[in-house]
């Protein structure tokens, strides 16, 4: 396939309203390649409304699932009047249609799986955004292809989290893009982020990040030129604008770093949409939909300038938790494995580890009911210690800065640096 296929990913917040979908396509107009797959999340806060509605079905309670839904329908009814004012358009039977079919979902018996009913719903969002926006380009006379992601991303049944079949997607989508681009006529493919179709043909979401890795799915696939993610934001920032207002857009950033800073807690780009990307060596670009014509910051193989500015992150609501065995013996690989299987099982991710010779300490997100769980657990083989609601500072690239305005006077209960990261617990 042509290397000169682009990929754009528009996130929720780049179609919000009609003004925002109208500034999509003007981007659209300007900056799209003659190929161009467009890849689109649920607008506004759909997934987090989607949510809401499976928790009342879940719940039992059908009306309230129903009152829902139909809060958002008139949310994307109020996006459709503005941009198609003939009511009598084809886009209002179709968007009738998935909303129809939604409500048929709260009828159905629950699944014995949380996961899989849960994707079973959150999926709409962004089948309703893509229905959406293609009504509007072709009202805007682009040639546009509406696909659907299901038919092309291909995964294992790991619910909420599922793993690509990458062989099997491959073929897929390189089988369309021979009609998809077979003229010389410039032309848009709009497809789904986040959400594929499970091995035994259901709906499923690749997880966290999940329309990113969509758009770096189809990019390596397709040998893609560049991978184009429009954000709010100027570019991938040193820190967030909310907590450090001289935060500053990174102008160039290698994989690795934004696998680093993702890893520690950053909001850049989750490492499962990089990797793919980095194997084909595609470079990827994050721009802002509200100043297009802004360089934003690119992400490849080139490591030079990584250490040019240090990155803050701030992970808040976090547990430190140590542990000391209970027949005074040392910590050792035996105690680390054990202590992990029950992480693992527990599906609690480590931000943070230290251990001496009689005690071992990891630093995690707060989550009141796998934190009690996991206590459970552990209280069975050793003594446990543990602070919540604490924070954790991570400053990438530190050289020879002063942490002084960052702990504030408070308490460093744990600190641990390393050539490139320093890392600090603080109480509140």
């Amino acid at each position: 396939m042509s290397s000169q296929i682009q990929v754009f990913k528009f996130g929720g917040a780049s179609v919000k309203d009609a003004a925002a979908v109208r500034n999509v396509v003007a981007i659209l107009k300007s900056y799209a390649n003659p190929k161009t797959v467009v890849i689109l999340s649920a607008m506004g806060k759909t997934t987090n409304a989607l949510e809401r509605i499976h928790q009342s079905y879940l719940g039992g309670s059908n009306k309230d699932a129903m009152q829902r839904i139909a809060e958002l329908k008139s949310y994307h009814n109020s996006i459709l009047v503005e941009l198609f004012p003939n009511s009598n358009h084809t886009v209002f039977f179709d968007f009738n249609n998935l909303f129809q079919e939604l409500e048929a979902n709260v009828l159905l018996e629950p699944e014995a799986s949380f996961d899989k009913s849960y994707d079973r719903f959150v999926h709409f969002g962004e089948r309703i955004a893509t229905t959406i926006l293609s009504a509007y380009l072709s009202e805007q006379s682009f040639n546009t292809f509406h696909v659907a992601a299901r038919d092309f991303i291909c995964t294992d049944n790991s619910y909420r989290d599922a793993l690509v079949d990458w062989d099997l997607t491959v073929s897929k989508i390189n089988e369309a893009a021979s009609t998809w681009f077979a003229s010389e006529k410039p032309c848009i493919v709009l497809t789904q982020g986040f959400i594929a179709q499970s091995a035994e043909g259901a709906p499923i979401s690749l997880g966290r990040e999940g329309s990113d890795f969509s758009a770096s799915i189809f990019a390596y696939s397709l040998n893609a030129s560049e991978m184009v993610i429009w954000k709010d934001v100027s570019g991938v920032m040193n820190a967030d604008p909310k907590l450090m207002p001289d935060a500053i857009a990174l102008e160039h950033i290698s994989y690795r770093e934004a696998v680093e800073l993702a890893y520690y807690g950053a909001s850049v780009i989750h490492p499962k949409t990089i990797k793919p990307l980095e194997n084909k060596n595609i470079p990827l670009r994050v721009k802002s939909f509200l100043n297009p014509a802004g360089e934003g910051t690119i992400i490849d193989r080139i490591g030079t300038d990584d250490k040019k500015v240090p990155s803050y992150i701030f992970k808040f609501n976090q547990v430190l938790l140590s542990l000391f065995p209970r027949d005074f013996s040392f910590i050792n690989e035996k105690n680390i494995s054990e202590i992990f299987s029950l992480f693992s099982r527990n599906n609690i991710k480590v931000r943070m580890m230290q251990n001496s010779a009689i005690s071992f300490s990891v630093c995690f997100d707060y989550e009141p009911a796998r934190l009690s769980v996991l206590l459970e657990d552990l209280n069975k083989l050793y003594s446990v210690r543990y602070n919540e609601q604490v924070d954790l500072v991570t400053i990438r690239h530190y050289g020879s800065i002063d942490a002084i305005n960052i702990i504030k006077g408070r308490k460093t209960l744990l600190e641990q640096k390393s050539r490139s990261t320093w890392q600090m617990i603080l109480n509140k």
